[in-house]
Formats: C-alpha cells, sequence, structure tokens
C-alpha cells in the first residue's frame, strides 16, 4: 500500500504544481493586459488633449499635428457627447443598426455603458467663462479590440492546454487498461495451461479408482471435484476470448450455484433462492456466468461474521432479467459503491481483489448487461444487481 499512497502523494504535487503555474501565468497576463490599459488611458489623455487644442484653435493655430494626433487613433473606440448628451462624432465603433435614428441611439447606449466601466475624459472648451457649466464635451472610449482578445487569450489558451491534458491522460489511462488487460488474460490462460496436466491426472486417476472400487462412495464426489476443477480452468481459458454466448436457462445455473455452495457453506448460513415457475431462456456463457453467481455468493459468505442469510433471486422484467445476490453480512461503505469493482480493492485479509472486477467485465463486455451494487447498509447487509437482457 505504501506505493499506492506514494503515487497519491505524487498526483496531489502535480496538480499542486499545475495550479501554481497556471496562476502565475494568468497574474502575468492580466498584469500585461493591465499595462496596455493604462498606456490606452494616456494615449485617450493624449487624444482629448488634442480635441480640447482644435476647439480652441483660431487662424493662428498649426493644426498638422493635431490633426496627425486625432487621426492616429484607428484602433481605439471612442465617442464625443456634447454638454447635453449629443453625439458630436465616434470613431471605430462596430454598429448592428442600419438607420441613421437606430445608430445615434445605439452610440448613446455605448457611450452610457463606457461611462458606467469609467472610460469617460471631460474637457472643459472655454474656461474663462465661470457663468456656465455647460460648456464641455465627454469623450467616451472604450478598450480596443485587440486588448479584448489579449485580456481572453490565456483563459482560451489554459482551456486549449487542458483539452490536450484529457486527451492525454485518456489515451495514458486507455494504454494503462489495455495493458493491464494483457497481463490478466496472460496470467488467466497461463493457469488453465498449468492446470490442465494436474487434472488430466486427476481425472485418470479417478476413472482407474473407479473400475477397482466401484463400491466406494467417496469416489463419485472425488469424481465432481476433479469436475469442478476442470470447469474452472475453462473458465481461466476463456478470460480474454470472446466466448461463445448459447441459449441457456437461467434458473438452471443458479440451482447449480444453490447446490454447490449449500454443501460448501457453514450450517449457520441459510441459501435461499427465488426464481420464476418457468424457465428464463437468456443467451450466455454459462461457464464464466455461472461463476459470476458463485463469485457473489463467496463474497457474501465472506460478508458474513457467523451466522445469516444469503438470498438469490430472479426477477423476470418486461424486457430485462434481474439476479440480486443479498447477504446479511457487514454492509459496504456507500464511498466504496463503485471502488469495490476496481483490481485491487479488497477488505479481506486475504485474496487478491479480483474476483468483482473480472465479474464486472464478463458481465459487463462478455454479456453486454450490468452488474453494481444496488443497495448496501453498514451492519445489515448489501445487495448485488445483475441486469441481462433478454433476446
Amino acid at each position: 500500500m505504501h506505493w499506492i499512497n506514494q503515487i497519491s502523494r505524487t498526483k496531489i504535487l502535480l496538480i499542486l504544481l499545475a495550479v501554481v503555474i497556471s496562476s502565475a501565468f494568468l497574474v502575468s497576463s492580466q498584469t500585461l493586459v493591465r499595462d496596455l490599459s493604462e498606456q490606452e488611458r494616456t494615449n485617450m489623455s493624449i487624444w482629448a488633449e488634442a480635441m480640447r487644442t482644435l476647439n480652441h484653435a483660431d487662424e493662428n493655430t498649426d493644426l498638422s499635428l493635431v490633426l496627425k494626433v486625432i487621426n492616429s487613433n484607428s484602433s481605439i473606440p471612442v465617442i464625443v457627447l456634447d454638454a447635453y448628451g449629443n453625439v458630436q462624432t465616434s470613431r471605430n465603433l462596430s454598429l448592428k443598426s442600419n438607420s441613421a435614428q437606430d445608430s445615434i441611439t445605439e452610440i448613446k447606449l455605448q457611450a452610457e455603458k463606457m461611462k458606467q466601466n469609467g472610460h469617460m475624459i471631460r474637457i472643459d472648451l472655454d474656461v474663462t467663462k465661470t457663468e456656465t457649466h455647460d460648456n464641455f464635451i465627454e469623450i467616451c472610449y472604450d478598450d480596443s479590440i485587440l486588448l479584448k482578445r489579449l485580456a481572453a487569450y490565456p483563459y482560451v489558451q489554459l482551456a486549449v492546454v487542458c483539452v490536450f491534458f484529457l486527451v492525454v491522460l485518456m489515451a495514458l489511462l486507455s494504454s494503462k487498461k489495455a495493458e493491464q488487460n494483457k497481463v490478466w488474460v496472460g496470467l488467466s490462460k497461463e493457469t488453465a495451461h498449468q492446470l490442465g496436466t494436474p487434472i488430466s491426472s486427476l481425472m485418470a486417476w479417478v476413472q482407474i479408482l473407479k473400475e477397482n472400487y466401484p463400491q466406494d462412495d467417496l469416489i463419485p464426489e472425488m469424481d465432481k471435484d476433479v469436475k469442478r476443477l476442470e470447469m474452472i480452468a475453462e473458465r481461466f481459458s476463456k478470460v480474454g476470448s470472446v466466448p461463445e454466448l448459447k441459449e441457456e436457462d437461467l434458473t438452471r445455473i443458479v440451482r447449480s450455484v444453490e447446490e454447490y455452495m449449500s454443501v460448501r457453506i457453514s450450517s449457520k448460513i441459510v441459501l435461499h433462492t427465488e426464481m420464476p415457475s418457468g424457465p428464463c431462456p437468456v443467451c450466455l456463457c454459462a461457464p464464466l456466468f455461472e461463476w459470476v453467481v458463485e463469485n457473489l455468493c463467496k463474497n457474501a459468505v465472506d460478508a458474513i461474521d457467523r451466522e445469516g442469510e444469503i438470498r438469490i433471486q430472479i426477477t423476470d422484467a418486461e424486457a430485462t432479467y434481474y439476479i440480486d445476490v443479498s447477504d446479511t453480512g457487514k454492509g459496504i461503505p456507500k464511498k466504496d459503491f463503485k471502488a469495490v469493482f476496481r483490481p485491487g480493492f479488497t477488505t479481506k485479509k486475504r485474496g487478491w481483489g479480483l474476483g468483482l472486477s473480472l465479474a464486472k467485465r464478463i458481465v459487463e463486455e462478455y454479456h453486454k448487461g450490468k452488474i453494481y451494487v444496488r443497495k448496501s447498509e453498514l451492519g445489515q447487509g448489501t445487495t448485488f444487481r445483475i441486469e441481462l437482457k433478454k433476446y
């Protein structure tokens, strides 16, 4: 478990490092945007002074520099209003209206919005006239399109990086999962191969014992266990391969599990089955699916401390068969409902934590069904549900 904790700490550190780098990038970008915004405000102050000079010009004033400053503004949206709010002139605006009257209204609305944002410079036209307060103009301006794009660019860039990161992460997880699948498949097939030779020898020895001791009652039981080993080896050999699905009776498979488990569990644990009276035909691989139900029953036995009850129930719905395996054991915390199907997850002192992971793969990938924890309460018990579609 130490290496798992080490990996978790590494992930947290990497996430924190990514957050710090992103924050630093955003802060530096916003600082640059703020500096450019101040520069545009300075440029507008110069532009406003040029407008003041233009309004105070006489026949002796050289307007070449003034006009050059005024005409140099080709990017900053600006609106000039008189003291009564009438539009005197405007530059670099993007208008949606076509008619002149609508355009004036739209320009006034934009000017009001610029004022609310604090982008307004007031110029007194005649400072000598103290008796009136209406001899001024208001220059309203907005950030240039370039500045707005620059302000949004860091967020767009971060979004692109996040999407790229997610794509890479999904590819890595997919690759890791495929590699894990190859390991489990290889392990399963090698186990089946290694079991094949001793099982064949045991079958031969059982046959010899039958011929020499035909009246012995223990030999048929030995034969059943050897055949059981043969079925287990067959199950392992099918992992990783696309199994052949045949029409099987679901009730027959559950009865087979019931017969096998009932003589191998404690007498203090009661095993019940509730099934429809008629057959429940469904396409499946009998050896693999029987192992899934058997595995759920074994987990239920492990969850029961001393005495309790295990119930297997088949419900025949309109288009689906529901198989519920319930126990009166210790229960599962709600936070672990999905984690129990993760390879390596186990709460038992023994075991590899692969049973439910393989069961999920068999049900969902091979039989296109669903398996999940339907309900569970600590100290009350757990119910696993399998859903299988009909034809």
